[in-house]
């Protein structure tokens, strides 16, 4: 263990060694306001992610052009938030947290302005690059200032309310968007976005705490925490459980149509039982991660495998598929926190890049996971390809966690030894 890790044990020895207080500590009950106006802040990110998807042919009739060439505004705030998730962290790292959330969240504002009123495609996917960037800034910041407000005992617990904004916009956020859509046009969801976020970034100014000039990081120390081996193997496991995931939900919809019979106007309900069962994963998974990480961590791994497997087999059970589907999103999405909270933890005094980065994994393990599931389809499994791909992937799941889960508990014992022998 470095010679920083053992001195920040040191200093915090009387009340615990740090992640033994993780597992054991029971974490009062009140978190801190800011949880809960950052998680509205990454609700509205949530919902202007996937928002677009459900007013393609609108646009692409306003726009003159093919529905193909308009959903490249999801691959491009995609690519935005893989790419720019750590390069905003790194070139927002000097300023203030709270002012870095409220930059993002203006400029936010300003791009989805900017698609409110533009009229051709190449400006709005140029607005979206942007606004996936500040997306990006505002995602990796306010995991690290949710957890570092909450403290270590309820990093988890935060981590999972703030995460649940995102899961709630599956739920709330994108269908009265698509809704309001299509009855006053689309570019009207765009229009309330703007304004909800301007008033958001005046409510995050106002409650986010100042930080003192000495407690500011550098770049230097940000890359220095990456060393860390856990934080790449906390990558790995947050690439694999998103793309397991969402490998199958990408491709639901011709599952339920083809495999299962369902008629195509109850696809959107089925969607809304995903989101609700990974808002509720989300919550439960921060939750009982703040006492019980490991445990969580390996039950999730498990059950999102068995989900996987089972809707392959019975995916002619419209039921049961149904059930299935909101199971996933409840596994499927209650490790999301845990893995954030412990990069952030892991990378020590210097989290905010590894904040971004877990970010920009998730968003990695996306692209792959659909990517591959997208080939699937033409083959011989059908609809019941990406499904297939995602247990694939799910099973590979076991690998980092196991890996994380012996190297940390060798770190563990050994800042143990050091504090003991005062060395």
């Amino acid at each position: 263990m470095s010679r920083t890790a053992r001195e920040n044990l040191r200093e915090t020895a009387p009340e615990t060694a740090e992640t033994g207080a993780e597992e054991t500590e029971a974490a009062p009950s009140r978190l801190p306001r800011v949880t809960y106006l950052l998680a509205a802040g990454v609700f509205l990110m949530g919902t202007t992610e996937f928002l677009v998807a459900g007013l393609l042919p609108e646009i692409a009739r306003d726009l003159g052009v093919p529905v193909a060439d308009a959903g490249l505004m999801i691959t491009v705030f995609a690519l935005g938030m893989i790419v720019g998730t750590p390069l905003m962290a790194v070139l927002t790292l000097r300023l203030q947290r709270r002012h870095t959330l409220t930059l993002a969240l203006l400029v936010f504002a300003l791009g989805h302005l900017v698609v409110a009123v533009g009229p051709s495609l190449p400006l709005l996917l140029g607005a979206r690059f942007v606004t996936a960037l500040a997306t990006g800034a505002f995602w990796a910041v306010a995991a690290v200032v949710g957890a570092r407000a909450a403290g270590p005992a309820r990093s988890s617990r935060a981590l999972g309310i703030i995460l649940g904004g995102g899961m709630l916009a599956n739920v709330l956020g994108v269908p009265l968007g698509a809704f309001a859509g299509q009855v006053i046009g689309w570019r009207g969801p765009f229009w309330g976005l703007a304004v909800v976020a301007v008033l958001a970034a005046v409510l995050i100014r106002r409650h986010v705490a100042a930080e003192a000039s000495s407690t500011r990081p550098s770049v230097r120390a940000e890359l220095v925490s990456l060393r860390d081996v856990r934080v790449w193997l906390v990558l790995a496991g947050a690439a694999v459980v998103c793309g397991s995931s969402l490998a199958a939900y990408s491709f639901i919809a011709p599952l339920l149509t083809d495999a299962a019979g369902l008629p195509s106007s109850v696809v959107p309900l089925v969607l809304v039982a995903y989101g609700a069962g990974a808002l509720v994963g989300s919550w439960a998974g921060g939750r009982l991660g703040a006492r019980r990480p490991w445990p969580v961590l390996f039950t999730a791994a498990t059950m999102t495998l068995l989900v996987l497997l089972a809707l392959a087999a019975f995916a002619s059970l419209p039921a049961v598929t149904v059930l299935l589907v909101a199971l996933l999103g409840l596994f499927g999405m209650s490790t999301n926190p845990i893995l954030i909270s412990k990069a952030v933890h892991y990378a020590d005094r210097a989290p905010t890049l590894a904040s971004a980065m877990a970010t920009s994994a998730f968003n990695v393990g996306t692209a792959l996971g659909s990517w591959i599931a997208g080939f699937s389809l033409e083959s011989s499994l059908g609809s019941v390809g990406p499904v297939v791909v995602g247990a694939g992937i799910a099973a590979l799941y076991f690998l980092p966690l196991g890996l994380l889960l012996v190297r940390d508990r060798a770190d563990r014992g050994a800042d143990r030894r050091s504090a003991a022998s005062g060395t």
